[in-house]
């Protein structure tokens, strides 16, 4: 990621750097037909450091906190944020402090505390704001995350990083920005930063065009500010609880509606439904695992798709922002199979009555059998 330090606000030799960046921009065709969409690419950000986009974020907030002195980072998190925080601030020996709160994703809090990093749960999420705004005023604590209401997003230099995403998908792309570009949005720190980064690229001339961005949230504070062409962001009503815990909040952010409105794009409010059948068929299809709040982008193309807003032949890139291993508390929601089978003759008895072709005879093919193709 740092090969792009001349966009960023920290050089290459200040960064506090875990190999971030350079994730796989992979075709997902057969997922893509399932959608209805012909070019459909999937932007893997669960190949990063600690699993999550989070580490664009995270190495240029705790490279411009160990610049400015800081001695602790801290933010209030969910999971993703606070794990790669945490992470970053051990590599570069810096105390880490995540405030979170009941209902968390367990694997999360877990991989927070195995970089050493101190967990507060508060009982009510606002606390952990407050909580923050007095750590920073009374002892110079570096806070990463949002800590006052309303809320405005991370911190501004730590959001540059998130520029890099766009730089990369048009250079995996071979110079071309694609028609829409989709993600997961809370707060919108990435959409916001992702935009960023195709607006410069645009401005310095290195793609003819800019895509159009659309957010998948929750609750729909986003789309309701585009319907009705306020500047206001009205806190939602919590209508269900979100099994997409990473963007569950009642309210996004200006910075979101402005790159939604700069780009012509569109905010879709998604559910529970169809979210762990999302959730694995793209793992079974595709072979990408991704957290249940990453794969509501596919759910919000399939229904732009339904509604026309996106052609066929559209070339439209989801941003999977985190590895399906973070949430495994949520989205598993069954005992896996636990049979011990007591011999070889049992398990080939369970396989015939499973079956679903694991026993067909193979074709060999005629190369392997010594014999050659004729021209």
């Amino acid at each position: 990621m740092w090969r792009y330090a001349h966009a960023l606000p920290c050089s290459a030799e200040d960064a506090v750097s875990l190999g971030e960046g350079q994730t796989p921009l992979v075709e997902a065709s057969r997922i893509g037909r399932l959608l209805g969409v012909a070019n459909l690419f999937i932007k893997d950000e669960g190949r990063n450091p600690t699993w999550s986009h989070k580490d664009r974020f995270s190495t240029v907030a705790v490279s411009v906190a160990r610049a400015q002195g800081a001695k602790v980072v801290a933010t209030a998190s969910s999971g993703n944020a606070g794990a790669s925080l945490a992470a970053y601030a051990a590599r570069a020996g810096l105390h880490c402090v995540v405030a979170t709160f009941g209902g968390s994703a367990e694997a999360m809090l877990a991989q927070i505390r195995k970089y050493g990093a101190t967990v507060l749960p508060l009982a009510n999420k606002m606390d952990r704001w407050t909580l923050l705004a007095q750590a920073a005023e009374r002892h110079g604590w570096f806070v990463a995350s949002p800590y006052q209401a309303p809320v405005v997003g991370s911190h501004a230099l730590g959001i540059e990083g998130y520029k890099t995403i766009a730089y990369e998908i048009v250079e995996q792309s071979g110079g071309i920005a694609p028609d829409w570009c989709v993600l997961p949005v809370c707060y919108g720190d990435a959409l916001s930063g992702v935009w960023s980064g195709f607006e410069e690229l645009f401005a310095q001339g290195a793609i003819p065009r800019l895509p159009r961005m659309v957010a998948a949230e929750v609750h729909g504070s986003l789309a309701q500010a585009l319907a009705s062409g306020s500047d206001r962001l009205e806190e939602r009503g919590m209508e269900f609880e979100s099994r997409a815990i990473s963007i569950g909040a009642p309210r996004s952010t200006y910075q979101a509606l402005k790159a939604l409105r700069d780009s012509s794009g569109s905010a879709v409010p998604v559910n529970n439904d169809g979210l762990v059948e999302m959730q694995e068929r793209l793992a079974r299809i595709e072979g990408i695992f991704a957290e249940l709040a990453s794969v509501t982008p596919l759910l919000a193309i399939a229904k732009l798709r339904r509604q026309r807003v996106i052609a066929d032949d559209d070339r439209v890139v989801a941003i999977v922002t985190a590895s399906g291993l973070k949430d495994l508390d949520q989205s598993v929601t069954s005992p896996t199979h636990k049979t011990i089978f007591q011999s070889t003759g049992e398990a080939w008895e369970w396989l015939r009555d499973k079956d679903g072709g694991l026993l067909e005879t193979p074709t060999i093919p005629a190369a392997s059998r010594g014999e050659t193709f004729s021209a």
